[in-house]
């Protein structure tokens, strides 16, 4: 087949959702599919995948007209076009142009439904409701199918808008096996961050935000053993909320190591390291860094609004508490509180869950057929 993703950006700095482009991509392109990607970024960029960059658009909304006049011209091309988010204009110019052509089309929203973003941010809910009817309602409504990464996501999507209508499947998304040499990759993270070494690094790796409850990590992490060490990785779009985390750990007496992003074996190594990842996430459609973390056997501390909870709690992959700072606190002091032993067994359950099911091979598979 000859597959096109349409995304607003491929770039590091986009977040979980390009990561998870390049990813599926690159399993359904080892599977014998032609696979190519359509985006805003004013250049291709590193990828295994063939990619048309339209430019810029512009505001947020990323308003350009070539995506959808090239979209006319190139779209009876692919066997199958999938879309990534809603809320920019790289949904309803797809709608837009295979409306025109009577071409089918598939959507996954990527937890941009969720109504977590209602009650946190009213005004701009509120904003979307003036057009939500005559743009991405419509996206939906038209497509052949709209995909979900969970059961979780999929319901939570029905609370978002009282006008909602469209074809539901549940999609399980992952990550591919870790890749390189684990050894080196630890060593060469350790190398770069000497301060570490030695220490029960507890990981948060992922898009720094408000949402993602890093606060709610540095307040909690007061009562941890002498020899644990909190790490936070990746890349903060807004210097003002990590300066805001920066006088938090100050005021609490935690020290934590920013990293800034991670990539390549940087991440992998940041991985390997580190004694344990936590997420107490206030929204979290799926957690990309979640499936990579248990990928190399690594328990997962995670909050129950992570829409993957049920599966790491059933698989004995990690633990789950509340989104607040009493939960966090309980992930914290439950995994310190097990035995060696215990934790052995959780790291084993981690491996197994991810092979189980989280494989991006496993997942790609299962988006082709429901595409073909």
């Amino acid at each position: 087949m000859r597959l096109l993703h349409v995304i607003p950006s491929l770039a590091p700095e986009a977040g979980g959702t390009a990561e998870m482009v390049k990813i599926i991509g690159k399993a359904q392109r080892e599977m014998g599919h032609a696979v190519e990607v359509l985006s805003l970024d004013e250049e291709p960029g590193e990828s295994h995948l063939k990619v048309h960059a339209m430019g810029k658009g512009r505001l947020k909304y990323g308003y350009n007209p070539k995506l959808r006049e090239w979209l006319r011209a190139h779209a009876s091309e692919y066997d199958a076009i999938i879309v990534h988010g809603i809320w920019q204009y790289t949904s309803f110019a797809t709608w837009s142009a295979l409306r025109e052509k009577r071409l089918p089309y598939y959507v996954f929203t990527h937890g941009m439904l969720d109504p977590w973003f209602k009650e946190a941010y009213p005004l701009k809910h509120l904003k979307k409701w003036l057009y939500w009817p005559w743009t991405d309602y419509r996206v939906l409504r038209d497509a052949k199918a709209v995909f979900f990464t969970s059961e979780q996501e999929r319901l939570l999507a029905r609370r978002s808008f009282w006008l909602y209508r469209c074809v539901e499947k549940v999609v399980s998304l992952g990550t591919m096996p870790p890749p390189g040499d684990a050894e080196r990759q630890k060593t060469l993270f350790l190398r770069e961050f000497p301060a570490l070494a030695g220490k029960r690094i507890v990981l948060f790796l992922g898009r720094i935000h408000e949402k993602k409850g890093c606060d709610l990590l540095i307040r909690a992490f007061a009562g941890v053993p002498e020899d644990a060490r909190l790490v936070i990785a990746g890349p903060c779009a807004a210097p003002v909320y990590l300066q805001e985390l920066q006088r938090l750990a100050a005021r609490e007496g935690v020290s934590f190591t920013w990293t800034g992003l991670l990539s390549g074996d940087r991440k992998w190594g940041a991985l390997r390291a580190a004694d344990v990842f936590a997420l107490p996430s206030h929204h979290e459609n799926f957690g990309m860094s979640v499936s990579e973390a248990i990928s190399c056997g690594l328990p997962a501390l995670i909050s129950s609004k992570v829409n993957i909870f049920e599966e790491i709690r059933d698989d004995g992959a990690g633990l789950v508490e509340n989104d607040d700072l009493e939960g966090t606190r309980r992930l914290l002091t439950r995994w310190f509180a097990m035995s060696a032993a215990e934790q052995d067994a959780m790291r084993l359950g981690a491996r197994q869950c991810f092979l189980s099911r989280f494989d991006a091979r496993v997942a790609a598979r299962r988006i082709t057929e429901l595409v073909s």
